[in-house]
């Protein structure tokens, strides 16, 4: 799923003419710049204007956002957390409850007694519905781990301002996506104790579970028939994993043959397997079964990490989209309990 969404290349078309107008009237705030300027504000943290600066572009927004909408991942999260209810945010199809929320995202609009926000389609194949953006209405549109395109950056700019990646499309890593997401509603300071008060709780699992330090880790998931997509160091969910001691295995860049900029992982085969050299291997799965499949393989069974007990799988729907997208609300969610299972493999390091 996650992967189908790196590789897609959107053939965005023409807006249509009765959009545009739509879009012309609700456009407010924003004013576009050249890639590369740097972000600013007029006098510190909640101040507006304030311009931040992405790879797709720098805008800025003229005044606090009333309106928020949502594109990708994880700044709903933020939103929610900072107390700001957005208009609009993607529907999880994928580890989401029957409505398409995730359980962390739900038991925050619950805290707020706040309704459910109108729910974008499209997340999960990567299509930006333009249209639904539109009816939404939306003083701003935040969507700092996303892998919008600069055609789709450009279109949605035409709705409102877009907050895109700074760097790389799923490349943000949730402190920073916190900071950006603060900084554009105007909420900076807030943002900054809500990231510390996160950092210090993965820092207190850390300390809890010594045997985590130092160890080498790859992280990977089996989304195709005798492959293995292996994450990247700037990727989320590894950057995760590093906060809680553990080290990127050097055997990741020694596999990542075509060292392609544009992707946050890359393919090896199961005749490779045995060419991984980490103390843990962390992979992905829908359920249990699937995990068994895996495993039942010969040459994944053939794997040291497997025959000696340093596999620590992730499984269930929900708890694969709170570690492909962690963020303030899903890492306390998911970490308390996955954390004593990775510390349970980590035991098994000779």
């Amino acid at each position: 799923m996650f992967e189908s969404v790196s590789r897609r290349r959107s053939r965005v078309a023409v807006v249509a003419s009765a959009i545009v107008a739509t879009a012309a009237l609700i456009l407010t705030g924003c004013s576009a710049g050249t890639p590369g300027d740097e972000s600013s504000s007029s006098s510190g943290s909640g101040a507006f204007p304030v311009t931040i600066k992405s790879a797709l572009g720098p805008v800025t927004i003229d005044k606090k956002p009333e309106r928020v909408a949502v594109w990708g991942w994880g700044a709903a999260d933020v939103a929610l957390a900072l107390g700001v209810v957005p208009v609009a945010m993607p529907k999880m199809t994928y580890g989401g409850n029957a409505d398409g929320v995730l359980p962390w995202v739900a038991d925050k609009l619950t805290e707020l007694k706040a309704k459910t926000p109108q729910l974008i389609a499209g997340v999960d194949t990567g299509e930006v519905p333009f249209e639904e953006y539109v009816k939404a209405k939306p003083d701003v549109i935040l969507a700092p781990l996303s892998g919008l395109t600069q055609a789709e950056y450009d279109k949605l700019s035409k709705i409102a301002p877009v907050v895109a990646y700074p760097k790389v499309p799923w490349g943000t890593s949730w402190q920073d996506q916190t900071d950006i997401v603060g900084k554009a509603l105007g909420l900076s300071a807030e943002a900054t104790a809500l990231k510390k008060k996160t950092e210090d709780n993965v820092a207190a699992l850390a300390a809890k579970y010594p045997v985590l330090k130092d160890k080498t880790f790859v992280y990977a998931a089996a989304n195709e028939p005798g492959m293995i997509n292996v994450y990247k160091a700037t990727d989320s969910r590894v950057l995760l994993l590093n906060e809680l001691g553990l080290k990127n295995s050097p055997s990741i860049d020694t596999l990542d043959a075509k060292k392609d900029a544009d992707s946050f992982f890359f393919q090896v085969s199961y005749e490779n397997l045995s060419k991984i050299d980490t103390d843990l291997l962390v992979m992905y799965f829908d359920k249990q079964s699937a995990v068994d499949t895996f495993t039942a393989d010969p040459l994944v069974a053939a794997m040291p990490t497997i025959k000696e007990g340093r596999f620590a799988p992730i499984v269930g729907e929900a708890f694969v989209m709170a570690s492909s997208a962690p963020s303030v609300l899903s890492i306390p969610w998911m970490l308390d309990r996955y954390v004593p299972e990775l510390a349970a493999a980590a035991d098994k390091v000779k």
